[in-house]
């Protein structure tokens, strides 16, 4: 497989998560990998993604800024869904793997890192403040 669409299928399974912390009442998920996140800047330029998005979490989802560093919160419900996170979830934008991350994650099982963006649901919260 690919390295985009290893990308694609990983936020595939990134937006299902999402769309079941939204249903649950949960915040949104965070999207801490730079190489998914830019593979979702990529297909929501397509007509596409409000079937992929549908497909995967239930719902359109949008994209927003939000910032944070912390604990990944939606890694478990993950994990019991389609296994151990893959890889490209440590790789940023320029293919570089951050090894560090990595290790710390299959020694611990957690993830902490840092974010600038994440899923909305499309009611009006991914408007940037001011342009209303």
């Amino acid at each position: 497989m690919n390295t985009t669409a290893i990308k694609l299928r990983e936020l595939g399974r990134f937006l299902a998560v999402a769309g079941q912390r939204f249903k649950s009442g949960g915040g949104p998920a965070e999207m801490f990998s730079r190489a998914v996140d830019a593979e979702w800047h990529h297909v929501l330029a397509t007509p596409e993604y409000a079937a992929f998005s549908t497909e995967h979490a239930g719902a359109v989802l949008g994209h927003r800024e939000m910032n944070g560093t912390g604990p990944i919160g939606w890694v478990t419900a993950y994990e019991q869904a389609y296994g151990p996170l893959s890889e490209i979830w440590f790789i940023d934008e320029k293919g570089d793997l951050d090894e560090a991350a990595l290790a710390r994650y299959k020694e611990t099982g957690k993830v902490v890192a840092e974010w600038d963006c994440g899923p909305t649901t499309g009611d009006g919260d991914d408007v940037a403040p001011g342009s209303r």
